[in-house]
């Protein structure tokens, strides 16, 4: 199986790189790609970049030159509810910032449907293999905007009541996949939590650990595909 894992930024990126086995930068169509094995799995790994057009266009490209066989989006994302530490396996994702207006559905891109639904193959194997209670499987969203407050965590829930987590890729990546037919899953660690205590000081002192725990997640579930 051909198995691309991609990040958002550098950082993720490099942490990614330590659970690949014989790996070796390769350049793709302009990306910067690591290249090398999990088991006896084929893994592509990659930065897509932050925000929805840049996840959007770099998946778009990988896909028309890797042609994976299935796409996993890992990194952190900004916690609603759930604590800083937790792992978030998506079972669904959305927008979190799109309208198209009067008679539709806040959160659904025109044309496509309200959630983007990840592989159900992935989520029940992540099921079993994910031991540790602060696995939770559940809804992410996704904007063009760093959330930081409570008002904007309380904005998104009017809209989804059951949001675990927010990020700025997700949906993007999802719906390119949607439209090229690739699997997918979302694999997301809580980085922060927006609206309680001060979470950019989170974000960045999340990183002084260096969240392991969801890339050993992917791990695993890749060596046990």
């Amino acid at each position: 199986m051909k198995i691309l894992i991609l990040a958002a930024m550098d950082k993720e990126l490099q942490l990614i790189k330590n659970i690949l086995e014989n790996s070796e930068e390769i350049n793709i169509n302009g990306i910067s790609l690591e290249h090398g094995q999990i088991k006896t799995q084929e893994i592509y790994a990659g930065k897509c970049g932050i925000g929805k057009v840049n996840a959007a266009v770099n998946t778009y490209r990988l896909i028309d030159t890797i042609h994976p066989d299935l796409i996993i989006n890992s990194g952190v994302a900004g916690g609603a509810g759930i604590p800083i530490g937790s792992v978030l396996v998506a079972d669904r994702v959305a927008y979190d910032d799109v309208w198209c207006g009067p008679g539709t559905n806040y959160g659904e891109a025109d044309g496509f449907p309200l959630f983007f639904i990840p592989s159900h193959g992935i989520i029940d194997l992540a099921k079993k293999v994910a031991k540790d209670k602060s696995v939770k499987f559940g809804l992410i969203c996704s904007g063009d905007k760093f959330i930081s407050t409570h008002e904007e965590i309380q904005f998104i829930r009017s809209h989804f009541p059951d949001v675990l987590a927010v990020d700025m890729e997700s949906a993007a990546i999802a719906q390119v996949c949607y439209l090229s037919s690739t699997p997918f899953n979302i694999v997301r660690v809580v980085s922060d939590t927006p609206g309680e205590g001060e979470n950019i000081t989170q974000y960045k002192n999340f990183w002084n650990e260096a969240p392991q725990k969801t890339f050993g997640l992917v791990k695993e579930l890749i060596e046990n595909l």
